[in-house]
């Protein structure tokens, strides 16, 4: 049998890492290019055995049997303009998933604005102590894998199912083209507002995701989240069951909180108790996670003894929630909350953690307004009241990048409207110096940012040890 030749461009992106990870293991030879190579994806992907190289059309020479071109390219580099002019065949990062990967597996998609991460990492875990042996792409790293992808032995593949266009030559959503059999929607809201003009167009394209799932698949989806009902109303083809907070009227799985910070609950299928479990997790929303995962799960035959045994073994997802260290009496975490809806959660889940251990300290948050969305002002009036369980809250300034004045984030207003327990610092070695002077034993400090935040996490340990 012969080798193929794949080339993926812009290789050291997370998901293009992934997806080479995925073809190896099948067995294709992969090489890859990019702008910046550097320690820790390129290791990892010399681990791989992933030839890497900085853009140049004799990358191309001899020409693979397909390149994939990763959503971070765009006309104008020379690899991408050497692959049009030669008339090679590419294809993007999703598209290679559902042609190549997918075909023959049973897709579990996960989708929606919060929760994807876990609830993928959650559902992994789960068919993987139930003996399924399932391949998975995910966007975060479970701690239980190691790795956010595996190609697996079994029958089912797990993928969290990203909403954000495709590539430079493909606007659809990524969600597409991974041919759902089981989806699982856990809730919408506006994001994203680089990409999407208003929350209607985000509507539209998981109504296309709802038209790809076939009449034998099963849908998942909340029945508490008026924008999901939106979705629902515009065609359901296939199975659904929906999933809500205990009370709620239609829903057939429900769920219930055991404790003030989600981290022991009680879950119901048609009335009845049938999983009562205590996780390493935290937060209310993560009981509706689980509430969905169990819902998906049952459905493929999974019994409710051993989907309690998975939750209470689930060790979690880095970056969410995770203690990054202590010093001087001092606890650091780390989470990836960038969207108010999810910082209203995890806020609340840190103070209600505290108050379970009986801390006594304070909370300190701070927030790296990052993403394209954060930085804009779509979010001005929601953000203020994301706080409440705060007892300090630094803002890092926004980026004005690609933006006009009055479009970026006044992150000094939504302090004052916060309080007087709220400011902004420019930047991380400000942030670093302002905490390191105000905190005292026993204060947690929360760090929310969807990127690196300059190393702010390692600078604030040195700093309170110091």
């Amino acid at each position: 049998m012969t080798i193929k030749h794949l080339h993926i461009l812009g290789v050291c992106g997370t998901a293009m890492a992934a997806i080479a990870a995925l073809a190896k293991a099948q067995g294709w030879q992969v090489s890859g290019s990019d702008a910046g190579v550097y320690p820790p994806m390129s290791d990892y992907l010399a681990e791989l055995g992933v030839a890497i190289a900085p853009f140049s059309e004799n990358n191309l020479n001899p020409a693979p049997d397909l390149c994939v071109i990763g959503n971070a390219m765009s006309r104008g580099n020379v690899e991408v303009e050497a692959i049009l002019n030669r008339g090679l065949a590419y294809c993007s990062g999703p598209e290679f998933v559902g042609n190549h990967v997918l075909p023959g597996r049973h897709a579990i998609v996960v989708a929606g604005t919060h929760g994807k991460t876990t609830s993928s990492s959650l559902m992994a875990h789960v068919l993987e102590v139930a003996g399924h042996s399932p391949g998975f792409l995910i966007g975060g790293v479970p701690e239980n894998f190691g790795g956010g992808a595996r190609i697996g032995e079994g029958d089912a593949f797990i993928l969290e199912g990203d909403e954000y266009d495709t590539a430079f030559f493909d606007k659809r959503s990524k969600f597409l083209h991974y041919h759902a059999r089981t989806l699982i929607l856990n809730n919408l809201e506006y994001d994203h507002a680089d990409i999407f003009p208003d929350l209607d167009a985000i509507k539209t394209q998981f109504h296309h995701l709802m038209r790809t799932v076939p009449a034998e698949g099963l849908v998942v989806a909340n029945g508490d989240d008026a924008n999901i009902a939106d979705v629902l109303a515009l065609g359901c083809w296939s199975g659904l069951t929906t999933f809500a907070r205990l009370g709620h009227r239609d829903a057939a799985w429900q769920w219930q909180e055991s404790s003030d910070d989600g981290s022991s609950f009680r879950l119901y299928h048609d009335g009845e108790v049938v999983i009562e479990a205590e996780w390493n997790m935290i937060g209310v929303h993560n009981v509706a996670n689980a509430c969905a995962v169990a819902a998906a799960v049952a459905s493929l035959g999974v019994e409710p003894a051993l989907i309690k045994q998975s939750f209470e073994s689930f060790a979690g997802i880095r970056r969410r929630m995770t203690l990054v260290g202590e010093a001087g009496g001092v606890k650091v975490f780390d989470d990836f909350a960038h969207h108010p809806t999810a910082i209203t959660g995890m806020v609340r889940a840190a103070r209600a953690s505290m108050k379970m251990s009986g801390s006594a300290g304070r909370l300190w948050v701070i927030v790296e307004p990052r993403s394209n969305t954060m930085r804009t002002r779509i979010h001005q009036e929601r953000l203020p009241l994301c706080f409440d369980a705060a007892d300090q809250v630094v803002f890092a300034t926004p980026s004005d990048r690609n933006l006009r004045p009055e479009q970026v984030l006044d992150a000094a207003d939504v302090c004052r409207r916060i309080g007087s327990h709220a400011c902004v610092i420019a930047d991380a070695s400000g942030i670093v110096d302002f905490v390191a002077a105000g905190v005292q034993a026993g204060d947690h400090v929360l760090v929310l940012s969807n990127g690196g935040f300059e190393g702010i996490h390692k600078k604030l340990i040195e700093a309170f040890a110091s």
